[in-house]
C-alpha cells in the first residue's frame, strides 16, 4: 500500500522545534515537533507501507509500535493518505457534490466544522505533539465538544493532554455558545458548556434591578443553552458552575444572600437545581476544583475585574500588539509569576482534570467494581495478631480526629464506596479465626464510621500469595481483573500484586492521602445511586450463597428446582428503573450483545416510547432486583443485557419470549445483532437458542407464526 502526505496539507516550520500542520480542505490545524515533521515530508514522495517501515526506523529511534500507530493516527486525520492525488481530489469532490448544486464554499466550511480538531484559533493553546504522543495505545476514544468563551477555548488542549495521560484519546470540537447547531453537525460522545457571557449581569446592580433575584439572568441563558443542545443531541451535557470570588468590592460590607460572593455560590446551588430538569445535564464543580489550586492564583478577579474569572496567567501572554492600549509600558511581571507560579496556564490544567474526571464518571470508563483491602496496617494500625484489638484509642486517650481519625477516615470512605455500589473485600495475610475473633471495637467506638466483617462480600484471610488471592475473588465474583482495586500498605505486597496482574490498580503508598483518593477517583463515581446500588453487597453475597448450593446440588435440574426462581417482566416508562437499567447496560460485559451503552437521555425518549423491557428475579436466596434490559428499535432490538448473577438459571429465555411476545404484535420479523468481545462469551448463543437464523451478520426471526400462535 502506498502512503503519502495528502496533496492538501501544507507545512509551515514556526520554528526549529515546531511545524504547524494546516489541511486546506479540512482546516485541521496541528501543531507537531520537528521530528513529526520531518516524517511528513519524508512521505511527500509515496511510500510502500510497511515495507518501507524499516528505512524509517533507521531514520528514527522509536518503538515499531508506537511509530505505527502515529502513523495511523496522521492517517486518521487526513494528513496522511492511502489514494493518490487524483482519488483524493475526486473523493472530496464527491462530498461537495452531495449538495446537489449548492454553494460549494459553504460545502467546504461545513466539511471544515465536522473535522476541526481543538479551539478558535485565536484562543488555542496547543503543545507540539511528537511521535509518542500521536501513537501511545490509547484505551478509549472520545469525540467531545465545548461551548464556551475563552477560558474553556484555552482548555481544549490541556483536555487533550489530561485525557492522553489517562490513555483516553480525546478529539475536541470547540464553538461558541451562540453555535449549538455544531452539536447536531459533529459526531460527539458529551458536550461541555463553559461559563456563560450574563455573568457580568449577575453581578450588577442591586437585587432589586434584576427583580429580586440576580441568579435569574444567568439561570434563563443556561436553560437556553441546554434546551437548544437537548433539542440537537441526546449525549451527556456538562455545565460548569462558576468560581467563587476572590476579591469583594465592597469587602465585608457585603452581606447576605445577594453579597457579591454570595451571589455566585447561590447561582452555583440553582444550576443544580436546573441540571435536574434536563435529562443526562450535571454540574461540574468547577468552584471546588479551583478552590482545592488555591483560587487566587487560578482567577483574575483580583487582577483585572469582578466577574471575568480568568486567569492571571494570561497576562504573562498577552500578544505584543495589546501594549499599544498602554503607550508601550507595562510593570515587570516578577511579582506575578511568584504569585501564581512558573506554569500560566495552572488554572487550564485544573479545569481539564476536573473536567476528565466528570466526564470518566458520566461515561463509566475504566469503572471499578470492587475495592480489595488489606487489613493490617490498612485498616488499622500494626499487626492485629499482636496489638489484640484493631485499635487502642477510648475518649480519654484524644478525640476521633487525632492520629485514630486517619484509620476512622479511612473506614468511612470505604463505607461510602459501599453506598455507591462498589463491593469490598479483603485480602490478609493472617489467621482468619483469630481476625474475626479480635475484629472488635469497644461501646465508645463510632461504629456507624467504621468497617465489621460483614461489609466485605468475600473474604481471602490466609497464608497464601495475595495476588493468587485477588485472581481467586475476581473469578469467584465474575469480574474482569481491571475491574478491581488493590490497596495495601507494604510495599513488596503491592509490587507483586502490579508484577502479577498489571490489570488491577494498586494504591497504599500514601495512606495520609488514601481517604480523598477513594472519595475523588471518579472510576469509584457514580452519576447517580440507585436503591439497588446501595444494596448490592447483599445482592452479591446472596449470589455467592446460590453458586454453594449450585455445587451442593446433584444436578443442574435439582439446583435451578432448589432455588424456587420466579420472574417477572415489565415495560417501564419513567422512574427509577430507568436509572438501573442505564447502569446495567454500562456495567454488563459478559451478557451484553452489542456492548452499547444508553445515555439516560436516550433512554428516556426510549422508554415513553415503550421500546425498554426489563425483567426482575427473585428466589428463596433473596430478590436478585432488576437483572436484565432490552431496548428496541423498531423490529430490531438494539440491546440486550442481563446481570451475570442470573446467567445459567434460565432468565434469558424467558425474557426474551416476553420481548418478542411484545414485538409481535406489530413485527412480522424481529432482527438482533451480537457484537462479540473478549468478555461477553457468555451471551453468544442467546439468539441461536431460542430459534433466530443468522444472515450476513444479523439474526432473524419471524413473528408470525408466534403472532398467529398468541
Amino acid at each position: 500500500m502506498l502512503i503519502r502526505t495528502s496533496a492538501y496539507v501544507h507545512l509551515t516550520p514556526l520554528d526549529a522545534e515546531r511545524v504547524l500542520i494546516l489541511h486546506a480542505v479540512s482546516q485541521l490545524r496541528l501543531v507537531v515537533d520537528a521530528q513529526v515533521g520531518a516524517i511528513l515530508g519524508w512521505f511527500g514522495t509515496p511510500r510502500d507501507m510497511p515495507g518501507a517501515m524499516p528505512e524509517l526506523l533507521a531514520q528514527h529511534a522509536f518503538d515499531p509500535d508506537t511509530l505505527a500507530g502515529a502513523l495511523a493516527a496522521l492517517m486518521e486525520r487526513g494528513v496522511l493518505t492511502d489514494k493518490s492525488a487524483e482519488d483524493e481530489a475526486a473523493e472530496t469532490a464527491s462530498r461537495l457534490q452531495a449538495l446537489h448544486g449548492r454553494d460549494p464554499g459553504e460545502a467546504v466550511d461545513r466539511l471544515r466544522r465536522e473535522a476541526r480538531e481543538g479551539a478558535d484559533p485565536y484562543w488555542a493553546v496547543s503543545e507540539a505533539r511528537g511521535i509518542e504522543d500521536l501513537g501511545r495505545p490509547m484505551r478509549h476514544k472520545l469525540e467531545v465538544l465545548l461551548f464556551g468563551d475563552c477560558e474553556l477555548q484555552m482548555e481544549a488542549d490541556f483536555l487533550r493532554r489530561e485525557g492522553a495521560a489517562r490513555a483516553i484519546e480525546i478529539k475536541v470540537g470547540a464553538s461558541f455558545p451562540d453555535d449549538l447547531r455544531l452539536a447536531g453537525e459533529r459526531p460527539h460522545q458529551a458536550i461541555l458548556i463553559g461559563a456563560l457571557r450574563s455573568r457580568r449581569l449577575v453581578a450588577m446592580g442591586s437585587a432589586a434591578d434584576h427583580g429580586g433575584d440576580p441568579a435569574a439572568v444567568y439561570l434563563n441563558e443556561a436553560r437556553h443553552i441546554i434546551a437548544g443542545l437537548r433539542a440537537q443531541s441526546s449525549r451527556p451535557i456538562l455545565i460548569d458552575n462558576l468560581p467563587e470570588p476572590t476579591v469583594q468590592p465592597l469587602g465585608l460590607a457585603e452581606r447576605g444572600p445577594h453579597g457579591h460572593r454570595n451571589r455566585f455560590r447561590r447561582l452555583n446551588l440553582l444550576l443544580e437545581e436546573l441540571a435536574d430538569e434536563f435529562d443526562d445535564v450535571h454540574v461540574v464543580d468547577i468552584a471546588a476544583a479551583l478552590n482545592a489550586e488555591g483560587s487566587a492564583r487560578l482567577i483574575d478577579d483580583g487582577l483585572v475585574g469582578f466577574t471575568h474569572f480568568g486567569s492571571p496567567g494570561w497576562m504573562l501572554q498577552r500578544p505584543e500588539s495589546e501594549k499599544a492600549g498602554v503607550h508601550g509600558i507595562v510593570p515587570g511581571s516578577e511579582a506575578l509569576v511568584a504569585a501564581i507560579g512558573p506554569d500560566p496556564y495552572a488554572r487550564e490544567a485544573a479545569a481539564a482534570r476536573a473536567h476528565m474526571d466528570a466526564l470518566g464518571v458520566v461515561l463509566g470508563l475504566d469503572r471499578k467494581k470492587c475495592v480489595i483491602v488489606d487489613l493490617d496496617g490498612t485498616l488499622w494500625p500494626g499487626v492485629l495478631a499482636e496489638t489484640g484489638a484493631p485499635f487502642a484509642w477510648s475518649p480519654e486517650v484524644s478525640g476521633q480526629y487525632s492520629y485514630v481519625g486517619l484509620w476512622f477516615g479511612i473506614h468511612e470512605a470505604l463505607k461510602a464506596l459501599k453506598r455507591r455500589g462498589i463491593l469490598l473485600a479483603c485480602v490478609s495475610k493472617n489467621d482468619e479465626a483469630l481476625v474475626r475473633e479480635l475484629w472488635r471495637y469497644g461501646d465508645d467506638y463510632p461504629k456507624d464510621r467504621l468497617l465489621a466483617p460483614d461489609d466485605f462480600v468475600t473474604w481471602r484471610v490466609n497464608w497464601s500469595d495475595k495476588a493468587a488471592n485477588i485472581a481467586s475473588i475476581a473469578e469467584e465474583l465474575g469480574f474482569a481483573l481491571d475491574a478491581f482495586l488493590f490497596v495495601d500498605d507494604h510495599p513488596v505486597e503491592r509490587e507483586r500484586v502490579r508484577q502479577a496482574l498489571p490489570e488491577v490498580e494498586v494504591l497504599g503508598e500514601d495512606l495520609y492521602g488514601l481517604r480523598r483518593a477513594l472519595l475523588s477517583d471518579p472510576r469509584l463515581q457514580v452519576v447517580s445511586v440507585s436503591g439497588e446500588a446501595a444494596q448490592r453487597t447483599d445482592l452479591v453475597k446472596a449470589q455467592l450463597a446460590r453458586e454453594r448450593q449450585r455445587t451442593a446440588a446433584a444436578g443442574k435440574a435439582e439446583f435451578l428446582e432448589s432455588l424456587q426462581l420466579a420472574t417477572t417482566f415489565e415495560r417501564p416508562a419513567s422512574g427509577p428503573s430507568l436509572e438501573r437499567i442505564s447502569e446495567l447496560f454500562e456495567r454488563t460485559t459478559q451478557f451484553n450483545t452489542t456492548g452499547r451503552r444508553f445515555s439516560p437521555g436516550e433512554l428516556v425518549q426510549a422508554a415513553a416510547e415503550g421500546r425498554v423491557y426489563s425483567a426482575r428475579a427473585r428466589d428463596r436466596f433473596g430478590d436478585y432486583g432488576l437483572v436484565a434490559a432490552a431496548v428496541v428499535d423498531g423490529g430490531e432490538i438494539a440491546g440486550f443485557a442481563m446481570s451475570c448473577r442470573v446467567i445459567g438459571l434460565g432468565v434469558e429465555h424467558r425474557f426474551l419470549a416476553f420481548v418478542l411476545e411484545a414485538l409481535a404484535a406489530e413485527h412480522a420479523e424481529v432482527t438482533a445483532r451480537i457484537a462479540l468481545t473478549s468478555r461477553n462469551g457468555p451471551v453468544r448463543n442467546l439468539y441461536a437458542d431460542n430459534g433466530f437464523q443468522l444472515s450476513d451478520g444479523v439474526w432473524r426471526k419471524p413473528l408470525e407464526r408466534q403472532r398467529l400462535a398468541g
